[in-house]
């Protein structure tokens, strides 16, 4: 298999990069319920892409190892982790009240599965920091994480566990400093409130600002005590399109990696920011949205791609396809190869799609006062700041089996803080297949309160060309099982990561 070779000291962005790429064949069979607009079986279709259009060969693809409880304690308190594990749709009607002070039941509902589903996505965002943190890859990518609006103490956005705060704790093990990136539609508040209060994790959210979910992410929220000025918020409006957008993404992304100089940057590249997405209003192409993927990448430094929203599933796997091909350094052909998903992009059957032609409400002048606001704040920032020394606390298990020889049995991990992990078994035969639904059929499908909540929320063969490889549909590899192997604390009352992980200065 060819893995590129590690790059980080080369020079031309065009040098592969090593990649490894997190998938768990089950991720696609999760059912958020009938009408909801969050469908994990969009994993599944990346995937296929991934495996016709032959990307899965050149990327080390492991299955995550699943998150254990004390894991997803490192952030979560321990009642509401306590309470995903064990609740279930059987046994919702008997815990009212535990449900809406979790805020479980609508926007983000409970289903079969629900807390193995957690386990899995949050595991691959942790086993892909561990993977950087040990420099066995440049690039890690898990597109079933990114669930960004998840505190601490509740469920918001159809996100249970924020795997990206677990993510970012990990790195911080390894890394002084860690960039968060965000460009999903919707502001990455729970990642910005895990980390408000620290200089050791900036996060930087592109979103659209106003009568939208979930209402956060003011220009004006900068940071708090020691993590001032290292939370930057770019509040946009409807139909931003590619190079609006840009003339904002590039000038401040590349002030922050000048100034802040990350050890790591974790990138959610949520897909609802996309032109025609159901539950956004943006119109970013998604070469467009790909862009900032490269952008990133362009700075040599160890990096994580996670998934995020993104509710036209069609559109969703197209752009992760292709900012994978974007991670390996490989243009990916335009022209679609056939696969079990096919029918879903017809009738162009193509990659890429054409923006629309909704109006940019986001105007020269406005975009120019917005980047100079946030170049002003950086420049108050010192460069670099530094972390006194102290004991490294140790990595996060995360065995590789070779899922061939697995024991599905000793997939769920008895070495937990909780007694009952011990009786915990996987329940694949309790997880709902999800139809194929056409998006027509979504729009029809009693989405009112959910969407409305979201939208309107108050407060192949190979060719080398130059520097990158040119990859044609057609080189089909198994695509459930290929080549996935296996992979693999404190609590506190406020919304921010445990205090142990930031050292007093």
């Amino acid at each position: 298999m060819d893995t590129g070779g590690n790059s980080l000291a080369s020079g031309p962005d065009g040098v592969k990069r090593k990649v490894c790429y997190f998938y768990d064949p089950e991720v696609g069979n999760y059912y958020y319920g009938q009408g909801h607009p969050m469908k994990p079986h969009r994993i599944r279709m990346t995937h296929a892409l991934l495996a016709h259009y032959g990307l899965l060969q050149h990327m080390q693809v492991l299955k995550p190892f699943p998150a254990r409880d004390r894991d997803l304690c490192r952030f979560h308190a321990d009642d509401y982790v306590s309470f995903l594990r064990s609740i279930t749709p059987e046994t919702q009607q008997d815990q009212i009240r535990q449900l809406k002070r979790f805020n479980v039941g609508e926007d983000c509902p409970v289903f079969d599965g629900l807390y193995s589903f957690c386990q899995t996505y949050a595991g691959g965002s942790v086993g892909g920091s561990v993977k950087l943190n040990h420099g066995l890859c440049d690039i890690a990518i898990n597109w079933a994480g990114g669930l960004h609006h998840a505190k601490k103490c509740e469920a918001s956005g159809f996100c249970y566990v924020n795997d990206i705060v677990l993510a970012i704790l990990e790195l911080l093990k390894q890394h002084e400093r860690v960039l968060y990136v965000d460009i999903d539609i919707h502001h990455g508040d729970g990642v910005e409130e895990a980390f408000y209060a620290t200089d050791r994790v900036m996060t930087v959210s592109f979103h659209k600002f106003g009568d939208y979910f979930p209402g956060t992410g003011h220009i004006q929220d900068i940071g708090y005590g020691s993590g001032k000025y290292y939370s930057l918020n770019v509040p946009l409006d409807d139909g931003i399109d590619d190079e609006s957008y840009h003339l904002l993404f590039k000038p401040i992304m590349g002030k922050v990696m000048e100034i802040f100089r990350p050890g790591a940057v974790v990138l959610q590249c949520g897909a609802d920011s996309l032109s025609g997405d159901r539950l956004g209003c943006f119109n970013l192409s998604i070469k467009g949205h790909a862009e900032c993927v490269k952008f990133m990448r362009s700075f040599n430094v160890p990096l994580l791609l996670l998934g995020g929203g993104g509710y036209t599933i069609r559109n969703v796997a197209r752009c992760w396809c292709y900012e994978t091909g974007v991670a390996l350094g490989i243009e990916v052909e335009d022209k679609m190869p056939e696969h079990e998903y096919y029918e879903y992009f017809g009738p162009d059957y193509t990659l890429h799609v054409a923006p629309s032609n909704m109006e940019n409400k986001n105007s020269r002048q406005m975009l120019e006062v917005i980047r100079n606001d946030l170049l002003h704040n950086l420049s108050k920032l010192q460069h670099a700041p530094s972390v006194p020394f102290q004991e490294r606390p140790p990595d996060t298990e995360t065995p590789e089996v070779d899922e061939d020889q697995e024991d599905g049995d000793k997939r769920w991990d008895a070495d937990s803080d909780m007694d009952v992990d011990d009786d915990r078994k996987p329940i694949p035969s309790r997880v709902k297949r999800e139809a194929v639904e056409s998006d027509a059929k979504d729009k029809d499908g009693g989405l009112k309160g959910v969407m409305e909540r979201m939208k309107g929320f108050e407060m192949g063969g190979m060719e080398e060309s130059g520097s990158t490889t040119k990859v044609t549909g057609g080189n089909s590899v198994g695509i459930e099982e290929a080549g996935v192997k296996m992979e693999e604390d404190g609590t506190n009352k406020s919304g921010a990561a445990s205090d142990q992980v930031f050292p007093k200065t």
